[in-house]
């Protein structure tokens, strides 16, 4: 990196977290802390709550899940718009009516304490794992490709969202989202406009997507119902619908995002606006993805892209075996740039197609290499992170843009990792204070209950820091947070429509079918029974299966009395 690449980085970030410290200074009481006064418009909802889920892990992964296995991931967001609409329609309206700071708070007021506490440390507990890892995805990415030190990378991230997330608390999350989604979006239109710029003359956008599908990269939808397709149309549709309806309408560091709005509208109009731009904001990552594969059909490509794995195995007794292959791989690459700039200039479609046939046999011949050399580096060491899609991206930025763009799409990248992880202390912070210590220790004044927010929040910063220091990295960072995600969601989910829909369903079914429910689903990931997005429909079924069939088996007398719901 050049002097004016840290110009661009630093300045970037600390302008961020200044601005968020300087416009969120004056805090009086809970309401202003944990829902930022309630008066945030629709547009600033709806960016924050895209700046939320859009965390580093978004933006490093998904262009190298793209480069590797083409657009096909684009449909685990199918299900967002759907849910969206749901929310809109029905959680929204309650949560507001109600008052509520937390989205637990509605569950005392329908069942009863124990059925609020059980999902509020469900939440903290899937929630403060994920916050880690936020941290922790682009800290151990920027730690290996530019040599930095791991743990000061942690702390840095980690100490820089703290200090405007614990002095500003919601309206310092939401600010910043601003600043921080107009840099990541600005950052990612230069990086796509500049790959395209280093295509050869003649390779036009439309040729790049059809050199793209002829290497099976365009390949959006598969309406198969295989388990073993991770990603679906079905899966996305279905799965990513309940996995959306958890996230958005039922977990805390989304939740806080629009109940900070002015009114029901404003919040309705806000996650309108994120269902509306999610799909074509992650089309566009993707394509991103797409347009780096482009490039490299063009200009050779590291036989692996995590430099670390690749250090250690040229320091071993393998370093010639690894060597080899990285000669095969540079003479595919003289190959296959001469068959594409061939498939560019055809003109007849029987041309093209042999032409295609021949880059689709140089690809496979290419990931038969990267697998060999996967194989290679396991030998050398067996604990090295041979998965290299989180890689892929920021090796592109580091060794083809200019002076000054690194530094941006540096800034880009931490930039979606402090909004995520501000986000998530915000709601860590609230849901410990409001759930948890407030129901416990009632009747302290308001600056009491700040400070206490503060104090809970700083200290899940440093939980988080603590997880991203001791966190391994395995399979791509992105699908590791849904993951995460659909263990939990699923039943939180599930006692949140019991709440809503099933109203003869009382506290004591619900809470024992809950504690069934998350055994059998953490059982089910173990044993990897199906593919993680159908957790979110099982564990939902489930659970509301449960304590249905609880609430017609237990003596009338022993489950709970119906609570008749009540505005605050």
């Amino acid at each position: 990196m050049q002097q004016i690449d840290w110009i661009v980085l630093i300045g970037t970030l600390v302008f961020i977290v200044v601005y968020g410290t300087w416009k969120s200074r004056q805090q009086k009481d809970v309401g202003d802390y944990l829902k930022g006064g309630n008066t945030a418009h629709w547009w600033t909802i709806g960016l924050s709550v895209m700046a939320t889920q859009a965390s580093a892990i978004t933006f490093l992964s998904t262009p190298g899940q793209a480069f590797h296995d083409g657009m096909g991931f684009v449909q685990f967001y199918f299900g967002l718009p759907i849910a969206m609409v749901i929310i809109c329609l029905v959680f929204i309206p309650i949560y507001h009516r109600l008052k509520v700071y937390t989205a637990y708070e509605y569950l005392e007021t329908r069942f009863d304490q124990k059925t609020r506490t059980l999902t509020a440390i469900l939440f903290l507990i899937q929630r403060g794992l994920a916050c880690g890892i936020t941290i922790f995805a682009p800290s151990i990415i920027l730690s290996a490709v530019l040599g930095w030190n791991l743990i000061y990378l942690n702390i840095i991230i980690g100490v820089l969202v703290i200090i405007y997330t614990v002095s500003g608390g919601t309206k310092a999350v939401s600010v910043t989202q601003k600043q921080q989604m107009a840099v990541i979006f600005f950052g990612m239109f230069i990086a796509f406009l500049l790959i395209l710029n280093y295509l050869p003359l003649d390779i036009t956008f439309t040729k790049a997507l059809e050199i793209a599908g002829a290497g099976g990269k365009m390949d959006i939808l598969d309406f198969s119902f295989d388990f073993d397709n991770r990603y679906t149309f079905w899966s996305g549709i279905i799965g990513g619908t309940f996995l959306a309806l958890s996230y958005f309408g039922t977990d805390q560091s989304q939740v806080q995002r629009y109940l900070s709005g002015r009114s029901v509208k404003q919040s309705q109009m806000g996650l309108i606006m994120n269902g509306l731009l999610k799909v074509p904001m992650q089309f566009f990552i993707l394509l991103v993805g797409i347009m780096v594969f482009v490039f490299y059909q063009f200009n050779p490509s590291p036989l692996h892209f995590n430099p670390a794995a690749v250090k250690d195995v040229k320091k071993s007794e393998y370093a010639s075996e690894y060597e080899a292959l990285e000669a095969k791989k540079d003479a595919l690459d003289h190959d296959l740039a001469a068959t594409q700039i061939e498939y560019s200039k055809a003109q007849s479609e029987i041309e093209k197609k042999n032409y295609a046939a021949e880059i689709k046999s140089l690809n496979k011949g290419e990931d038969q290499l990267r697998k060999q050399s996967v194989a290679v580096i396991k030998k050398a060491n067996p604990s090295a992170e041979t998965n290299d899609k989180d890689y892929v991206f920021i090796h592109f930025i580091l060794t083809n843009l200019p002076r000054g763009l690194i530094g941006l799409l540096l800034a880009v990248i931490l930039s979606a990792a402090m909004s995520s992880t501000a986000s998530e202390l915000n709601a860590l912070g609230s849901t410990t204070t409001i759930d948890l210590y407030k129901r416990n220790v009632p009747g302290k004044r308001e600056k009491h209950y700040v400070a206490a927010s503060r104090g809970f929040t700083l200290l899940w910063g440093l939980i988080a820091i603590g997880v991203a220091c001791t966190a391994n990295l395995f399979d791509n960072l992105i699908q590791l947070v849904n993951i995460i995600g659909s263990i939990f969601y699923g039943n939180v989910l599930g006692i949140f429509l019991l709440a809503f829909f099933i109203k003869y369903v009382r506290s004591k079914a619900v809470f024992i079918a809950a504690l069934i429910t998350q055994v059998i689903i953490i059982y089910i990931w173990y044993i990897d029974l199906m593919p993680y997005l159908w957790l979110n429909l099982v564990g939902c079924a489930l659970v509301m299966g449960i304590a249905i069939l609880l609430q017609v088996l237990l003596p009338k007398n022993e489950g709970g009395e119906p609570v008749v719901l009540k505005e605050v």
